[in-house]
């Protein structure tokens, strides 16, 4: 499976219907979720944002980078984010055979279990496949261990450098609706595209009279 565009349609969300792509409410509320981090250079920079906006959001968080900046991590738990699992190396599923792949969302698991258990922090059962690429078999794995595989509404596409800024918040406000989960990525790749639009995103969003929330 690879689910790679701006807007997720009806048809597919039907089609592949034990994965999460939106999540329905009567109260104007969607869901922005980083991906890739975190990391001090760019993910530091979304929270200092989210908290001067009074915005909490959901993390799907590379285990190696939860093991190289703990503190970071860290600092997204105790500012009450929601957190995931984005596997420890950020796996392609279509690449990976679903044993290596599975033990790979473990270790990750394993990284991101630690901090939370230290500070009392309720551990999250949320995982997103790296890319949208994962398998049937490894879907099924996954899901059996207790996990709601998140997906989206939503790309913002701000990793893609061939793109211009101005498209990328393009992508997110004509797009977005009640219960859209949106994806941004905390990550260098996306800096340039992310800083730009999701400031702006987020005061159209609230203008149009959105709240934002956590995936649960």
């Amino acid at each position: 499976m690879n689910f790679n565009w701006v807007k997720t349609n009806r048809l597919i969300k039907k089609v592949f219907s034990n994965l999460v792509w939106d999540i329905p409410n009567s109260d104007k509320k969607i869901y922005l979720t980083f991906d890739d981090g975190p990391i001090p250079e760019v993910t530091e920079w979304v929270l200092d944002l989210l908290k001067s906006e009074d915005i909490k959001a959901t993390f799907f968080c590379i285990g190696d980078n939860i093991k190289k900046h703990p503190e970071v991590y860290k600092r997204i738990l105790t500012e009450e984010h929601q957190t995931g699992n984005h596997t420890f190396n950020h796996l392609n599923g279509w690449k990976t055979n679903t044993q290596n792949y599975v033990e790979n969302f473990k270790l990750c698991k394993t990284e991101y279990l630690k901090l939370p258990i230290a500070i009392g922090t309720e551990h999250s059962f949320l995982f997103r496949p790296p890319y949208g690429k994962i398998k049937p078999s490894q879907s099924k794995a996954i899901r059996q261990l207790g996990y709601k595989i998140i997906m989206w509404d939503v790309l913002s596409y701000d990793f893609d450098s061939t793109i211009s800024v101005e498209k990328c918040l393009e992508n997110v406000i004509s797009n977005t609706e009640q219960g859209s989960i949106i994806v941004f990525h905390d990550s260098l790749k996306a800096e340039k595209n992310l800083k730009y639009a999701l400031p702006k995103a987020i005061q159209i969003l609230k203008n149009k009279g959105f709240v934002f929330d956590v995936i649960s």
